[in-house]
C-alpha cells in the first residue's frame, strides 16, 4: 500500500468535467486528444508522496493504492489549483512589450518576470495579463495507473 514518503511512478490522464483532456503522460493519448506537443517528453510521472510536488488531490489519490491499480478521481478546485484570484489580473502598458520578439496576442501564454501569464486582452494602449494558473477555479478528473512504488517494504515485484 502506498504511503507518504514512497516514490511512486504513474501514468495519468487529466480531464476537465466536460471530458476535455488537458494533460497526459502518454504520447498515444496526447495524439488521440489533439494535445500532442513534439518537444515534450511523454513518460511516466515519478514523485514522492507527501513532498507537495503535485497538487494535493493527486497525491492523496494514490495513498493506500498498490502497483497495478488504476483509479479515476475527481479533484475539487481547492485540492487542485485553487480558486481564481482577480488580484492576479494585471494591466500593463503596451509599450512594455516594445523590443520583445513577439507581438502580444489574446490567448498567448508568456513569461512575465519569470512567471507564466495568459494575455486575456490587447488594445492599442495596454495588455491585460492573467497570472492565475490556467486550471485555477476548475475541478479536475484524473485517471491514474500505478506503475511502480519504491520505499515500501511490502512491494511485490
Amino acid at each position: 500500500m502506498i504511503k507518504k514518503g514512497d516514490k511512486v511512478t504513474v501514468d495519468y490522464i487529466g480531464k476537465l468535467k466536460d471530458g476535455e483532456v488537458f494533460d497526459t503522460s502518454m504520447e498515444s493519448t496526447a495524439k488521440e486528444e489533439n494535445i500532442y506537443t513534439p518537444e515534450r517528453p511523454y513518460e511516466p510521472l515519478i514523485f514522492t508522496v507527501g513532498e507537495k510536488q503535485l497538487i494535493e488531490g493527486f497525491e492523496e489519490a494514490v495513498i493506500g493504492k498498490e502497483v497495478g491499480d488504476e483509479i479515476t478521481v475527481e479533484i475539487p478546485t481547492e485540492k487542485a489549483y485553487g480558486q481564481r484570484d482577480e488580484k492576479l489580473i494585471q494591466t500593463v502598458p503596451k509599450e512594455a512589450f516594445e523590443g520583445a520578439d513577439f507581438e502580444p496576442e489574446e490567448g498567448m501564454v508568456i513569461l512575465a518576470g519569470g512567471v507564466p501569464a495568459t494575455i486575456i486582452k490587447v488594445n492599442e494602449n495596454e495588455v491585460i495579463l492573467d497570472f492565475n494558473h490556467q486550471l485555477a477555479g476548475k475541478d479536475l478528473i484524473f485517471t491514474i495507473k500505478i506503475l511502480d512504488v519504491e520505499g515500501n517494504e511490502n512491494t511485490e515485484e
